[in-house]
Order: structure tokens, then sequence, then C-alpha cells
């Protein structure tokens, strides 16, 4: 079986990891996760790109070789990945052997067929995005400045003129018109696809692919006074990866590649051309998702509010920050953070909600039924469980749709289900009439959370496995799943315990 698929994009080593980055990977996480328990072998890659003049520049600033600079950043990103509990199948950086020598095998292939070609250019570029631009792209402002025409960089352009290498891609604007409107699944969320219609459209102008002027790079095969383009080189990791791990004819094409919005027009125009440009299949899906604000205002370094995800999984834990980034907003439209919202979602839904819940039922098992599990519901009889199984292709249907805050509300609404199946049953005085009608109520709700702790785990991974350990549930070779608790298996079950609260209030 074809493994699913997913990538974040190679993250940018300038800097230090925030929130931005892992809001994507998290996301990646989740869909990953998903599909494991799902039985699907799954290839999850993410890395760090390491080339170009911004990272010469930074380099410079923090008094670092630029090879140790990028061995720090890219350090910390992997650090970042395992403290929010990433399991990610590869990570590959653009300074390896194995990426460099493949890039410069598909830069040779294309100098091949003649969709590279050298040239001369004569334009503007930005170094902040890494982009170049034309006269018709950058006019100039009520200054005379041309600035960035990005409207969240607007930094002023380098004027340039210089030899390089070009990519045809004025050649591919009708072949990718006809996949757009073969593939409608193609561009992600489907808002974002007119604004790539538009732009393709509007026709397509080669771009330069090489630098002379940028000496931290890839060389450009028999011809090293030029170094590949950074953002030329960073879009083949998703091909150079797996083929480096004899895995390529396992994962290619990609299921989806996840990508923030800012990135959306080199993920969806200029790799798709470059793929048509190397005989290869072009990936399933890409998916833009939003950005988020602080408090209202854009993330930025002259105003010093990037959030930083260790400090706030300090103080929340990490399972609530991965709630909360894929719950406060639709995966694709843009959020603000903020301590408070976080702080009103942990106590509302995660303390009260499902913390309050899980350990009221287990202190009514401990005390009526001495940690016991509860006897089996009666043939034929309505059951919450049984309730539940409907919801399953429903989640795995959000899930497919990467509708992550659709998920969460659907297993939310389970739970607050609970919440009021244990308010009308009244198991405290059922019991001082009718124990036999009690142990089924625990019962009910016993399998109902076993199903929640299976549904959670792609989002809350350490939660799912706090539940699972507390209501009884096996954990070696693996949990039960939701499908196996639902279908009535009760292998490996042991007793059920009172614990400490999963989510303390703040």
């Amino acid at each position: 079986m074809k493994k699913y698929y997913l990538t974040t994009p190679l993250y940018y080593v300038n800097a230090q990891p925030h929130i931005g980055h892992a809001y994507t990977t998290v996301a990646a996480d989740v869909l990953a996760r998903f599909w494991r328990s799902s039985g699907r072998p799954v290839h999850l890659l993410t890395g760090t790109d390491e080339h170009g003049s911004k990272i010469e520049d930074a380099a410079a600033e923090a008094g670092l070789g630029v090879k140790e600079f990028a061995d720090r950043n890219s350090a910390a990103f992997r650090e970042l990945w395992s403290h929010l509990d990433i399991r990610y199948d590869d990570f590959i950086r653009t300074t390896e052997p194995r990426h460099e020598s493949r890039v410069q095998e598909c830069f040779a292939r294309l100098i091949e067929s003649g969709d590279a070609y050298k040239g001369r250019y004569r334009g503007y570029y930005c170094v902040s995005d890494e982009t170049y631009w034309t006269e018709t792209d950058a006019p100039p402002d009520e200054k005379g400045r041309r600035l960035c025409p990005n409207p969240e960089c607007r930094k002023p352009l380098q004027q340039v003129e210089e030899e390089s290498y070009f990519f045809r891609l004025s050649k591919f604007q009708e072949p990718l018109l006809r996949h757009y409107k073969e593939n409608p699944g193609f561009l992600l969320p489907a808002q974002r696809a007119n604004e790539i219609l538009r732009f393709v459209e509007g026709g397509l102008q080669d771009t330069a692919i090489s630098r002379t002027k940028v000496k931290w790079g890839i060389p450009v095969p028999g011809d090293p006074e030029h170094t590949i383009y950074v953002w030329f080189d960073a879009l083949l990791n998703y091909v150079t990866a797996p083929q480096s791990g004899g895995a390529f004819t396992d994962c290619w094409p990609a299921d989806v590649h996840i990508v923030g919005k800012e990135i959306y027009r080199f993920h969806a125009v200029t790799w798709p051309a470059m793929l048509l440009a190397l005989g290869l299949p072009l990936p399933k899906s890409v998916f833009a998702h939003g950005w988020w604000t602080v408090e209202g205002q854009k993330m930025s370094k002259s105003r010093g509010n990037f959030v930083d995800p260790r400090e706030v999984t300090r103080e929340y834990g990490v399972d609530a920050f991965r709630y909360f980034l894929l719950r406060e907003m639709p995966f694709g439209n843009d959020g603000d953070f903020s301590l408070d919202a976080l702080r009103k979602r942990y106590n509302a839904e995660l303390a009260n909600d499902l913390g309050n819940l899980v350990s009221r039922v287990e202190q009514m098992v401990d005390s009526y039924l001495g940690g016991a599990m509860p006897g089996r519901d009666q043939d034929g009889a309505p059951s919450l469980a049984k309730e539940f199984a409907a919801k399953g292709p429903q989640l795995a249907a959000r899930m497919e749709a990467f509708d992550f805050c659709g998920a969460l509300g659907l297993i939310w609404e389970c739970i607050g289900r609970l919440n009021t199946h244990i308010n009308e049953k009244t198991p405290w005085k059922l019991v001082k009439t009718d124990p036999e009608a009690t142990r089924e109520v625990l019962f009910d709700l016993v399998r109902g959370l076993r199903i929640v702790a299976g549904w959670i785990e792609p989002f809350m991974p350490q939660t799912a496995a706090k539940m699972h350990a507390q209501l009884g549930v096996r954990q070696f070779p693996a949990p039960l799943s939701p499908e196996q608790v639902l279908a009535g298996e009760t292998t490996g079950l042991g007793k059920i315990h009172k614990a400490p609260p999963l989510f303390p209030r703040k």
C-alpha cells in the first residue's frame, strides 16, 4: 500500500521557531497520527531550509560561521518538535549531501531538456522574501522607492543585474490551468484557489533560478560561479528526501503539502511546474493555512511579540497548546492568539468539560464498584456508545477534509453528551435503589470515554494515554481503538482508578 505522504514546508533557519512554525507542524502531526491510527502507513516529512543570502546576513549578525549558525538553528527546530510531541518520519536539511547532490541532478536534467537556460537578469530582488520582482511588479511609490510587493514585507528592493539561469515557467501556464481544472482538490482550501487561478491566467514569466552574488548555496553543476536559487533548491526536498531513503515509490506523489499562505504561490505554481518539467506526477493537494496575529497585531521582530511555544507550554502543557492551535480557528482561516483566549478554552473545555467528566466517572466507578469494569449493556438497549458509532464516519470525513476544528467540535459534542447523561441519570442517587441499573449507566459512560480517548489521541497524545491508563485500557501493543471499543472488545482491560485531574484549573 502506498504511504500517506504529507509534508510541512522547510523552515528557514534565519531565526528561532515560533507559533507559526508550530501551527503547521502540529497540524501535520495530527493528520499523520490520524492516518496511522486508521491503519494506513504514513510518511511525515519536515526539515529546515538553510541556504541563501538571508542566512549569510543573519550568521554574520550573530557572529557565527554560516554552517555553525545553520546547525544551531536547525537543532532548535528539532528540539521544539520533540517537545511538542511531533512524530515525524524524516527530517531533512538542505545542507545535507543527500539533498544537494539530487538538487544538482534535477538542475542538470532541466538544462539538458531546455527547461532551464542561461540569460541575464535585470530587475529587483527582495532579500527578506528571497524573491525576484520585475519593474511592473514593483512600481515606484510616491517617494520614488521600490518596495517589496508582498504586503507582509514592504521592505526596500535591491536593483540587480547579473547573469542567471532561468526556469522556463512560461511554458507551463496552460498545463497548470488544465491540471487545476481537472483536479479541483489540488488547490486547498477552495477559497484560496481563485488567487492562484487569477495569477496563472494573467501570464507566467520565466523566473531566475541561480545567483552569482550569493555563495552560500548549492553550486550549479558544471558552472560553479552560479549557486542555485534558495527557493528552487528548497522545493525539491519533497522528492530528494524519500529518494535518499529508498522510499520514493512508496511515497510519491505526495498526498498533501501543508504550507502557510505566504508561500502558497511557490507551492501551487512554481513547484508543480518544476515537477512537470522533470516528468514527475504532481502532488494530490497543496493546502495553505492562515496566519496568527498576537492580540490583534501582526507578529514581528520590531514589536517583539513572537509567541514562544515553550513559554506557553510551561504554563499550560503541550497537549493544551496543541488543542488550542487547532480548535481556535478553522484550518485555512486567519486567527488571533492571546493567553486570555487560551486560558478560557483551557478552563472551560479541557479542565471542566473533559477533565471533570473523567474525574467524576472514575470516582463513581471507584466508589460504587471498587474500580472494577462495569458490566456490559443489555442487548438491544440504547447506549451512548452506539450513538457515538454514527459519529465515527463524520469524524473521519472532517479529518480527511483537514477540518481539524470541526473534528474537535464533533468530539466535544460527544463529551457534552456524556456530561448531560450523568446529570440525567444521577448515578449517585440511582445506586441507592438500583445497583444493576447503575452498573449499566457507568458502563455506558466508561465506554464512551474510551472512545473519546481514542478520538483525541492525534490531537492530545499525552492526555489520551493518561485516559487510557486511568480507564483500564491496555497500552501495549497499542491501546484499544474506538472501533474495538464499539465492537465490545475488552481484551487487556484493567482496573479503573482515580488519578490527579487531567487539566488543573488555571
